[in-house]
């Protein structure tokens, strides 16, 4: 099969031929249709992620169609029309057992751990437990477009963030993951200002219902703006980028009592980043981490999308084939790639 393969950390990235996956007994292996491009694939190919080893297969976005299943599947089989959360759980663990696949203690993540999704075909494992079905209505490139990105903001929005209709938003950071949450918070009837240093990414912000949208590089003081727009501070903000910066104006910006959710990665110089932790205590904060969401949570964001009250189809700024895939995630170094780009690797 054809897939995008790098051999060195920051080295070139190549389309190759490799070998097919094997079927697990207890998984499955996909046929890819479309696969997302995520800036987490850039961390795994510069080398930010301990768990990757070379050569390497980025891609964890996925969306297909099943190929072969194994021997003790139950309730998959071949033709079954799948996409896949991107942190897979082992079904056996404390985790997992008690319903949060999405933090396995023994995970499995395409693209990290394992071969992942910029090929033709991928193997999943424990697929009874880590499958999603599509429905009927949805085609391969929205589904895709759900990723880590979308699902990692619903989660961090409705589940962890907790956000109610009237309650101010803050998102900082419009690449995927921030304008996912804006659409998201948007949908639930709050009301959202969107923080970012490019005014096009703040425009297709306000596309997607920001209320507000601030430019952190031209605002000298961005969190006593934030404060003065919603009256005393956002109830709930996230940091979508996952710098320093962008870490300390989230809890900065907050209410008393307001929430903040971390979703962009921590990775190289900021991961012990330090947080305001006497502002957390004196304002009785909350400090949150979102990390992916799983497979049997799908259903209200499913059931949204449906209805049409969630559209993640319009943040897929871009189709790209396999050949062009290297390009595409080199160029993630830059923050320059507005909403989602998908791969047709059969394209």
């Amino acid at each position: 099969m054809k897939a995008l393969v790098f051999e060195a950390f920051s080295g070139p990235l190549t389309i190759q031929d490799v070998p097919e996956p094997a079927v697990p007994d207890d998984g499955v292996v996909i046929r890819v249709e479309t696969t997302g491009i995520c800036r987490s694939d850039w961390h795994g190919w510069m080398g930010h992620d301990p768990d990757v080893r070379l050569p390497h297969v980025p891609g964890h976005e996925m969306a297909g169609v099943i190929e072969a299943a194994g021997r003790d599947v139950r309730r998959w089989q071949p033709g079954d029309r799948v996409t896949v959360p991107f942190a897979v759980g082992c079904g056996r663990c404390a985790q997992c057992l008690a319903g949060n696949q999405h933090i396995c203690d023994d995970y499995y993540q395409p693209g990290f751990t394992a071969w992942g999704s910029f090929a033709e075909y991928v193997a999943i494992p424990h697929a009874d437990g880590n499958l999603v079905r599509l429905p009927e209505t949805m085609d391969y490139a929205e589904a895709a477009s759900l990723g880590c990105r979308f699902i990692t903001s619903f989660r961090a929005v409705v589940v962890q963030g907790r956000a109610a209709p009237g309650e101010w938003v803050a998102v900082h950071g419009c690449g995927g993951v921030g304008l996912a949450a804006v659409t998201i918070a948007h949908a639930l009837g709050a009301r959202v200002i969107a923080v970012d240093i490019k005014e096009d990414a703040l425009a297709v912000a306000r596309s997607l219902g920001a209320d507000h949208l601030l430019n952190a590089r031209v605002q000298a003081h961005l969190v006593e703006q934030i404060r003065e727009l919603t009256g005393g501070g956002a109830h709930l903000s996230i940091d979508a980028l996952g710098s320093g910066e962008t870490c300390r104006n989230s809890v900065l910006c907050l209410r008393k009592r307001g929430r903040h959710v971390q979703v962009g990665l921590m990775v190289a110089d900021y991961q012990e980043a330090p947080i305001p932790m006497s502002r957390v205590i004196a304002n009785e904060l909350e400090i949150l981490g979102s990390h992916g969401m799983q497979a049997h949570a799908y259903g209200p964001m499913m059931e949204m999308i449906v209805a049409g009250s969630l559209q993640p189809r319009r943040l897929i700024r871009r189709t790209v084939t396999l050949q062009e895939a290297p390009a595409e995630l080199q160029a993630m170094g830059d923050f320059g790639i507005l909403g989602v780009t998908v791969i047709h690797p059969g394209g």
